[in-house]
């Protein structure tokens, strides 16, 4: 079985595998649409994590893993868990395109996606709402913060020639915020 990872499991899938290939799928973007309670924030502040829209013209990069006999049930249960139960997603099949240069046909992969229909769902807004949201959220998993930067870093090191407009723009809106942060925290001086 071969699981693609399009969100923290690039970095972070926490279930063993026997391979992994970096590559895309196609007819999805990846956007940061899907409300966490959990992982990256609480139910009082939601952080903001990534699903994947339907858009015949676009392809998402990530990750596949293969799995392999006894690691396929512990892996399921664990990833049904952690994407169906705590944070709302569906599986779907996908076909898996590796990046390598020689390789064969497209590989079945599931994939876990958060439609418009589960309680989390937050729907588009402004890369500057998505990146203040980011900001202020933090849960088990840690801030959401590094989730958004650990995404943007695989993305660069990885996919190169990959474009994903949606995340670089959430990316340099919250770095033009950060300093306004910074700056505010520090206490003010007396003259």
């Amino acid at each position: 079985v071969w699981i693609f990872g399009y969100g923290s499991l690039v970095w972070r899938p926490g279930f063993e595998f026997t391979s992994r290939k970096v590559g895309f799928i196609r007819g999805y973007s990846r956007r940061f649409w899907q409300g966490d309670t959990f992982h990256r924030g609480s139910e009082k502040m939601p952080g903001r994590v990534v699903t994947l829209l339907e858009d015949c013209a676009a392809c998402t990069w990530g990750v596949a893993y293969e799995v392999r006999g006894e690691q396929i049930p512990a892996s399921l249960e664990y990833l049904n868990m952690r994407e169906a139960v705590l944070g709302g997603y569906d599986t779907k099949l996908v076909k898996f395109h590796p990046q390598e240069k020689d390789a064969e046909e497209p590989i079945l992969a599931l994939v876990y996606i958060a439609t418009p229909q589960n309680p989390s769902y937050l729907g588009p807004a402004s890369e500057e709402d998505i990146a203040a949201q980011i900001i202020v959220s933090s849960g088990c998993a840690g801030h959401n913060i590094e989730y958004l930067l650990r995404l943007a870093d695989f993305m660069r090191y990885f996919c190169p020639q990959a474009e994903d407009k949606h995340l670089f723009s959430i990316e340099e809106a919250l770095i033009s915020i950060l300093p306004c942060l910074y700056y505010t925290e520090e206490p003010l001086e007396e003259t």
